[in-house]
């Protein structure tokens, strides 16, 4: 499809990198951790998507990603 060039974590930074600018006075240092579902990682894409989504975001580096997958279910386990 249209989107099956686009990286995994790329397409994850882009509703993050909204969160965070609709949301500019949180003390995002403060988060905990970023929790991320993807299903069916393959390839180059075979790695911490959350991680490096939030990194490609802007959030600060030492905040820590879990990718959860789960296959259909991977978004909802992450909520």
């Amino acid at each position: 499809g249209a989107l099956s060039s686009v990286r995994a974590d790329d397409l994850g930074a882009i509703p993050l990198r909204a969160l965070v600018e609709r949301n500019m006075g949180l003390d995002w240092a403060a988060t905990d951790d970023v929790v991320y579902g993807c299903a069916n990682q393959a390839g180059e894409d075979n790695r911490n998507v959350a991680r490096m989504a939030l990194l490609l975001a802007g959030l600060p580096q030492d905040i820590p990603g879990s990718t959860v997958n789960r296959l259909c279910g991977s978004g909802m386990d992450a909520v």
